[in-house]
């Protein structure tokens, strides 16, 4: 069987889908294949989100905010859009999720925090329903 690959779409692509793909990397390895994409990408990626993941061990700094494309989207098994609505564009037979987090742009390091948590949980449920051991 081939890995998944799961795309992580976020306005930015700068907090929370940078986030999600930075622990899904570490989480999950070589398992699973990662990508991350912006409707609306930013110039860098949160510094606060930054601060946040590195407490975890994971760093990002490295990462940049990429262009969402028909292709990263066709090139996926599973889409996990955060809050990009209708800028997603959408391919028959692929697993769309909808992750409801608040944007981490502009909150304080606490608030940042609890969204990297409940980012941190879903991935792991993710992994656990995609590459089960």
């Amino acid at each position: 069987m081939t890995r998944p690959s799961v795309l992580f779409v976020c306005v930015h692509n700068a907090g929370r889908s940078q986030m999600a793909a930075g622990y899904l990397r570490q989480l999950a390895g070589d398992r699973i294949e990662v990508r991350s994409a912006g409707s609306v990408p930013a110039d860098r990626i949160n510094p606060v989100a930054v601060e946040v993941m590195l407490e975890e061990g994971i760093d990002i700094t490295t990462e940049q905010p990429k262009v969402l494309t028909p292709e990263a989207v066709q090139a996926s098994d599973v889409v996990i859009t955060m809050g990009c609505g209708d800028a997603c564009p959408f391919f028959p037979g692929k697993r769309y999720e909808d992750w409801k987090l608040d944007d981490p742009a502009g909150q304080g390091v606490e608030t940042v925090r609890l969204i990297r948590d409940q980012i941190k949980s879903r991935v792991e449920a993710l992994i656990a329903e995609l590459s089960p051991q």
